[in-house]
């Protein structure tokens, strides 16, 4: 699995991930118990991305690595590829929406997914989520003054319609993976609690409303509205920081670690890394930028 985390402040939007992805093996229900086994965890991924080149947007991936042989990171940037030399119309560099950026990687992934991870009997497609951030452009021809924040999620292959997580005048958090240590920091709970309300409390509509008492009473006030970018960009490595340490203490593989990556958009900055790993050496690769 994996953590992605997007905080959404007036100020800007962060994204933070851990680097870890998780080999897996689905053994055939004739030779085996059809479950999966994991083989392997690797901790040097790519979750973050840079989606339009100069402009104020980014994105995070989680759950699934790849789609086929193609990894996540690639087809990221495969699409932002396309965006930037103008071939996914109606986007335009110097007027999109973000809602409509939202659309066209949820429709890009979902021809990747059917190109590349065809049907096959007994054999479960990508789960799949992108935490989406960044800044429509203006009539003007500048941009919004509020960042927005879109989650994007494939479960089993399909595509779910693109989700605008909170309106721009809006603060918070989001997460995606391998999310419980944020969960109960956060929320006060773990992501397991509702499905042990469950098996105590035979009455679905109680679970229910104690579940909103939960969400309503127990949060904990950690963003607000006038929290700088700085104070976001160290409370989003703080949160995947514990949630790699709460899966290396935990019984089990240690499925969330690696280095932390993290990058801030903000309207006039635009879309910078704070922490960011390269395979190579920049003394000897001086456009490593690209």
């Amino acid at each position: 699995m994996s953590i992605g985390i997007i905080i959404q402040v007036h100020d800007g939007i962060v994204l933070a991930a851990d680097s870890a992805s998780t080999l897996m093996l689905t053994t055939a229900p004739a030779v085996g118990t059809g479950q999966p086994v994991t083989l392997n965890v690797y901790n040097n991924a790519n979750k973050i991305v840079n989606l339009f080149k100069g402009e104020p947007i980014g994105c995070v991936a989680y759950g699934a690595g790849s789609i086929g042989s193609a990894s996540i990171s690639t087809l990221l940037k495969d699409f932002r590829a396309k965006l930037s030399a103008g071939k996914l119309a109606p986007l335009e560099k110097d007027s999109y929406t973000m809602q409509r950026v939202a659309v066209s990687l949820t429709e890009f992934l979902t021809d990747r997914m059917e190109e590349l991870q065809p049907s096959t009997p007994n054999v479960r497609k990508p789960d799949l989520g992108v935490l989406l951030g960044g800044y429509s452009t203006d009539p003007d021809g500048g941009h919004c003054s509020l960042g927005e924040s879109w989650m994007i999620q494939f479960a089993n292959g399909a595509a779910k319609p693109p989700n605008q997580l909170r309106k721009p005048d809006e603060v918070g958090i989001t997460w995606g993976g391998e999310g419980d240590a944020v969960s109960r920091i956060v929320l006060g709970f773990s992501e397991a609690l509702p499905g042990v309300l469950e098996s105590a409390v035979k009455q679905p509509e109680a679970v229910q409303q104690l579940i909103t008492l939960f969400r309503n009473t127990l949060p904990a006030p950690i963003v607000f509205a006038p929290m700088p970018i700085q104070d976001a960009i160290d409370l989003a490595e703080w949160l995947v920081h514990s949630a790699i340490m709460f899966s290396r203490f935990k019984p089990g593989v240690p499925s969330v670690g690696g280095p932390i990556e993290i990058a801030a958009i903000t309207k006039h900055e635009g879309f910078k890394w704070i922490r960011r790993k390269h395979y190579y050496a920049d003394a000897i690769n001086p456009e490593h930028h690209k």
